[in-house]
This record gives C-alpha cells, structure tokens and sequence, in this order.
C-alpha cells in the first residue's frame, strides 16, 4: 500500500481545487497548470488510493464516496499544515508558504522531531545529511523562523519548529488514515491507555470489537497523561482512555463515561485491616505506614496529595513512586506499605483475602473516567465502532478503571 509519504502534495493541493470547481477544465486553469497535467496527477492520486475519486459527465466531475471521504480527508490535513505555518512564525507571511511545501520537507522535520540528530533522522527518513539539512533550511525559510536550535551533541526543535512538526504529524495522520481507508482492509487503531484502564473496560472493548473486526490492528500506548497527550494532540494516538481533567486545553474533547471510586487498599493482614471490630484509620494511623503513590503529575498523586492537605495533615512518607498496578500489588501484598487505588483494579486480589480496602476517616475520593479526543478528530469507520462498544462496556457496568 502507498504510505502518507509517497503521497505527493502538489498533487493533493490539485485534488482540492477538482473537488472545489467540479470540471477538470475550470481547476485547471484556476491551478495554473495544462488539464493533461491535472488529468496525470489525478490518476496518480487514484492509483495510490486505489479508488476512483471522481465519477466524469458531460457537466464536470463529482466526487465518488469514497473520493468525499478522501477528500475531506485531504482539506484537513492541509489545512493542520497551513494551520501549522501560521503559528510557527512570528513575522506576517506574504502569500502561501505552505503551498511550496513539499513531502521531503514534512518527512524531514518529523524524523528530526523523531531522533533528535540530522545523521538519525537522515537514516530513518533515507536521505542523505546534506539533504535533511537542505530540506530543514528550505523550512526555515518558508516558515520565516528558526526551526532547530543545538543542544548539547545533538538538535531539537524550537518552540515554532515542535509547533510546525505537530502540524505535521496530524496531517501524516490524517492522510496515512484516507489511505488505510480507501484500502478496504481492516483498519487500525492507536489507544493510550492511562495505567489503571487497562485491566476490564479496555480489554472487554477491544475483545468484542476484534471478534466483529479481526482484520483490524490495535496498537495500545501505555503511559501516563502527560506522556500520552502529547501523542494525542500530535496525531500518534486516536484516542485516551483514563481520568478526565479540570483543564485538558481547548483543542481536547472529553467524553465522560462513568464514575470511579478511590479508596485506601492494603495487605489482610495490615495492622490498619480492623474489619471486624469496625474502628476506623485516622490521619496518625495512615501517616505510620509507607505509601506507594502514583508518579509525578498525575491525576491519581494530586488526589492523594489533596486528601491530606484538604484535612490540613502532613503527608505521610511515600518511598515509592509508581505506575505500574501490578508492581503495585507485588509490594501490598508483602509489606505494609498502602495506596490509594481503585478496588476494581485488584479485585482479583480483594476476592481471594489477601488485599483490602482500609477502613478510615478519609472519605473515598470519586472521579470521572471518559476518553479523549481531539476536537476536530474525524474517526474512521472502525474508530466510530471502537467507541460505540467502548460506551456499552462503561454502561452496563462490566468495568470500572482508572487512569
């Protein structure tokens, strides 16, 4: 199959203009080129996608279904390039600096992105040095900023550089996406998974969906919400699946799916596991122990921190930072440490007596599991499936996870 890179972007551009004027004549003359040109590069478009994208008559020429689809498909990815422009330069741009863009140029700048030095990017992208650097200057120019800075033995990009190569990778992504569509196949999916959604509600999605699709391919991200947003907002990752946030910026859509309950969990044999006389764990109880918290900037450590700050008590010592649910049990279950987790996510553990939840003063702490999006996100097929199965699970209650 053709990939994104192939793809020529003069040519898309002229797929645009097609679609804009309905007559190969009238997009030719408003492109500037000879129609035998345009006609060439449309059937080089056909032929990479596969399909054909428009149906001919005597009164012009109209986009085939599949050709809307790819052709929608196509504006939004030039425009998250034009987008793009527009926000790394500092300075007024006189015309269209995007429209000399061409596929070496976006390659280039997201290897960059990508292996943080010209010979590993060089590599990757299958140019020679010589030409990633022409390409990067041709950028800079075009952008009318600087777009690389050194740092230490190797490169990175400035502020208006990562800007211009998020541009990027949403417009690969977009374009790699009109691609696997056209294609008939089973399509893909890329899922971060924040660290407690992967134990019941993504698993229980993804069997179901893989039973009615099992040509699909899933690639599932683990990570925490700063590490996976990022590959949200740059078009890696279709969607996120965890805690929602007060604050996850504008171009982030959240979907609220259920609500998810924290409480403090420890081994059965914990000295604070006081079950069957029914007394109850104070702040001097909990701050005795060592606790096991989630890692830095997390939607799980703020809950942990506010739940002894909001009772204005010093926070109890905290050895171990963690992501890791099973790493997690591994220490609860052979020491005293505690946490504060969901008890879905060691109910394994709960049914067979050797965690439990610990009986405090500190009320269990709710919060709202949902997926997130991009906001102008335009979800394939299988995608639209994904989340269709993804709201059954939630509503029927089969899972309960966090992030």
């Amino acid at each position: 199959m053709t990939a994104a890179h192939d793809l020529n972007l003069r040519h898309l551009r002229l797929l645009l203009g097609i679609a804009q004027a309905g007559s190969l004549s009238l997009a030719a003359r408003a492109s500037g080129v000879s129609q035998p040109a345009l006609s060439q590069a449309l059937a080089k478009l056909e032929a990479a996608f596969g399909v054909a994208l428009f149906d001919r008559t005597a009164s012009g020429v109209s986009p085939t279904a599949a050709g809307r689809r790819i052709v929608r498909r196509v504006d939004h990815a030039l425009q998250r390039i034009s987008r793009a422009f527009r926000r790394s330069s500092n300075t007024p741009q006189k015309g269209d600096p995007h429209n000399y863009l061409t596929t070496a140029h976006v390659r280039g700048l997201i290897n960059l992105a990508e292996a943080g030095s010209f010979m590993r990017a060089a590599e990757s992208a299958g140019v020679s040095v010589p030409a990633l650097h022409r390409a990067v200057r041709d950028l800079e120019q075009l952008s009318g900023t600087a777009l690389v800075e050194r740092r230490g033995r190797g490169v990175g990009l400035t502020r208006a550089g990562a800007t211009l190569a998020q541009g990027f990778n949403l417009a690969h992504a977009e374009l790699t996406t009109a691609l696997e569509e056209s294609s008939g196949k089973g399509g893909r999916l890329a899922i971060g998974a924040m660290a407690l959604s992967r134990s019941l509600l993504l698993p229980a999605t993804l069997a179901d969906l893989l039973r009615d699709h099992p040509a699909a391919r899933v690639d599932v991200v683990e990570g925490s919400y700063l590490e996976l947003v990022e590959l949200l907002r740059s078009g890696r990752i279709d969607m996120l699946i965890g805690a929602l946030r007060d604050h996850p910026g504008r171009e982030l859509l959240q979907e609220p799916l259920f609500t998810d309950r924290l409480t403090i969990i420890g081994r059965a044999e914990h000295p604070l596991a006081r079950g069957n006389d029914g007394g109850e764990a104070g702040f001097e109880d909990l701050a005795a122990y060592p606790w096991i918290v989630a890692r830095r900037a997390s939607g799980l450590l703020d809950r942990w921190q506010q739940m002894f700050d909001h009772a204005d008590k010093p926070r109890p010592d905290a050895p171990i930072q963690c992501g890791s649910v099973a790493l997690i049990r591994g220490v609860l279950v052979r020491s005293d440490f505690l946490t504060l987790l969901s008890p879905d996510q060691v109910s394994a553990e709960i049914e067979s007596g050797s965690l439990v939840t610990i009986q405090s003063c500190v009320p269990d702490t709710m919060r709202t599991i949902g997926a997130i999006t991009r906001r102008d996100w335009y979800p394939t097929a299988l995608q639209e499936q994904f989340m269709a199965v993804l709201r059954h699970h939630a509503t029927v209650g089969r899972t309960q996870p966090g992030d």
